[in-house]
């Protein structure tokens, strides 16, 4: 727990520090600073009296970060030995968190925010599959009969991939301010790797998003007069080759979230982040529906399996997503975002 010493002469202050986010969903600050020599927060070890702050990103769409300014003691009472200090107290950048959040009422809101936004994608994705399948639906326009199934046909494919991207963006962008809207396990595990989340709110996210799923896949064959969901299958590959296929597809979607939701300097970048993720979803699907069904997702695989009880290879679209998002995760994490500490403006102290 940190105390602060109130020194009464604000002359031997240094300046105002902001820290943030200090709250449980990124894991609470951990260090020491009982004698008013060093404060310790969320990924920095901060000297006093530096004149920096230690800002650190919002998670993606953890809801507003909490803020805080505190006086550091001025440089002259840093400890000769506070670069041996450092060494010795390094910050974990994974917080599995507490039991009070699971109960938190900005928990339970973005689970459920969580699993409607997985509903809509996934309603919206399963049905124009289940519209162009051939053992489904044949569609007649002008020019005669439309069939073939939408991993197959190209007309098919193109739809998939438009109806994916469409809803995609609408399920990002309704649940943005409020989970984050994630709507894929692989983006809430890219996510949870990087340090953004804790871990047990990224399970909380898992379980949502997969209720949704199945759901929305429920309500698929309802609504269709009993008509299967098509679950995902392979298509003239391996299953190892799919499991390539199912890494880079998914790592490219993690680090396009991370690129335009996650990064601090995305700017006015962040506005566009709903559509950018829809775009790259779309765009693989036209690059690997033909061979996979190009899942990135293991909530959209997950509610098809389980409804329609096929289970071939459905391992291939849980560790292909999985491997694919912590990667990206990790790389854009550790190799993009700057953890240096930045100078505060006047308006912060």
């Amino acid at each position: 727990m940190f105390t602060f010493r109130s020194l009464p002469n604000r002359s031997r202050l240094g300046p105002a520090f902001s820290l943030s986010p200090l709250d449980q969903r990124v894991g609470r600050p951990r260090g020491e600073n009982s004698n008013g020599e060093m404060c310790v927060f969320f990924r920095h070890l901060v000297p006093p009296g530096t004149g920096y702050s230690g800002r650190s990103q919002c998670p993606m769409g953890a809801g507003r970060a909490l803020y805080q300014s505190i006086a550091i003691i001025a440089a002259e009472e840093l400890p000769s030995d506070w670069k041996r200090e450092k060494k010795k107290m390094p910050i974990p950048r994974i917080a599995v968190g507490t039991p009070e959040e699971a109960i938190h009422p900005g928990t339970l809101k973005a689970a459920l925010a969580e699993f409607i936004s997985t509903l809509i994608f996934v309603f919206a994705g399963q049905g124009s599959g289940m519209a162009f399948s051939t053992r489904l639906l044949v569609f007649r326009v002008a020019a005669g009969k439309l069939t073939g199934g939408a991993a197959t046909n190209p007309v098919g494919l193109i739809v998939a991939a438009l109806a994916h991207a469409f809803a995609l963006f609408v399920a990002v962008s309704v649940g943005a301010n409020i989970s984050g809207g994630h709507v894929n396990p692989a983006v809430t595990f890219g996510v949870f790797i990087g340090g953004n989340i804790t871990l047990l709110r990224s399970i909380i996210y898992w379980i949502a998003q997969l209720l949704g799923s199945t759901v929305a896949c429920f309500l698929l064959r309802y609504s269709t007069g009993g008509l299967p969901t098509g679950s995902f299958a392979l298509s003239g590959v391996s299953v190892w080759e799919a499991l390539v296929l199912e890494i880079v597809m998914t790592f490219g979607l993690v680090y396009t979230v991370y690129a335009t939701a996650v990064d601090p300097r995305k700017g006015s970048l962040g506005t566009i982040a709903p559509i950018a993720i829809g775009f790259i979803v779309g765009a693989n699907i036209l690059a690997g529906g033909a061979f996979d069904g190009a899942s990135m997702n293991p909530a959209v695989s997950f509610g098809p399996a389980l409804v329609s009880w096929s289970w071939d290879d459905h391992w291939v679209y849980w560790a292909g997503p999985l491997i694919g998002g912590g990667l990206a995760g990790l790389v854009y994490e550790f190799f993009f975002i700057s953890h240096t500490h930045e100078q505060l403006s006047s308006a912060d102290y």
